[in-house]
């Protein structure tokens, strides 16, 4: 793995793990309700689900990619598609108000709990491990190691962006509930994951 692959997962993945999905959402009123701390450690529960996710892709990818080269060419262009759709959803998204959700239990592991299950529960979660993670795997390296890397580094940002959202539900709930604020921050995503779409197209034309 280069430095210049690095050089575009990171910040292509901290778009996605910065989207304002329902996990990031729920962080945001968990650490309004309970405090930042509790909502960083309710995030484990979201990291040992998309974990166990990030293992199933790996393992399923990699016998493709020792099967067919063309094939695993082409799962990386359906990956740079997705995330072009994942742009144009979010570039669209329709912007409501965030309210108060309902009251949990208020035990690190209720609170972990649910983040556990909303994770496994999102389809979504799913595609972008196995539509995006293999856009940056060198066929000619070993990929066990490589999906450990970008696997781990993955999971490093999505860490990250639960103590952001947690900031936001601590300090900027207001600011960041408002519709245009929010309007303005999935655009700016957007914008980041086409551009990084495109990359990834013109790179997979390249290597044909």
């Amino acid at each position: 793995m280069t430095i210049l692959t690095l050089a575009l997962f990171i910040p292509a993945c901290f778009a996605l793990n910065m989207v304002p999905g329902p996990n990031n959402l729920l962080a945001m009123s968990n650490a309004q309700r309970y405090g930042f701390q509790s909502a960083v450690a309710a995030g484990i529960g979201r990291l040992a689900a998309f974990s166990v996710m990030i293992l199933l892709a790996a393992t399923g990818l990699a016998a493709i990619l020792h099967t067919s080269e063309t094939l695993f060419l082409t799962i990386k262009i359906v990956g740079a598609l997705y995330l072009f759709w994942v742009a144009y959803q979010l570039w669209n998204a329709n912007i409501v108000a965030i309210h108060q959700q309902t009251q949990v239990e208020t035990s690190i592991y209720q609170l972990a709990k649910q983040e556990f299950l909303l994770a496994a529960g999102n389809p979504k979660a799913v595609l972008i491990f196995t539509a995006f993670l293999p856009q940056f795997i060198d066929s000619t390296q070993k990929s066990g190691y490589q999906f450990f890397m970008l696997g781990l580094t993955f999971l490093c940002l999505e860490l990250l962006a639960v103590s952001i959202y947690a900031c936001f539900g601590v300090y900027l709930r207001h600011w960041f509930s408002k519709p245009s604020m929010r309007k303005l921050f999935n655009r700016g995503c957007a914008a980041l994951i086409g551009s990084i779409g495109i990359g990834l197209m013109l790179e997979a034309d390249n290597s044909n």
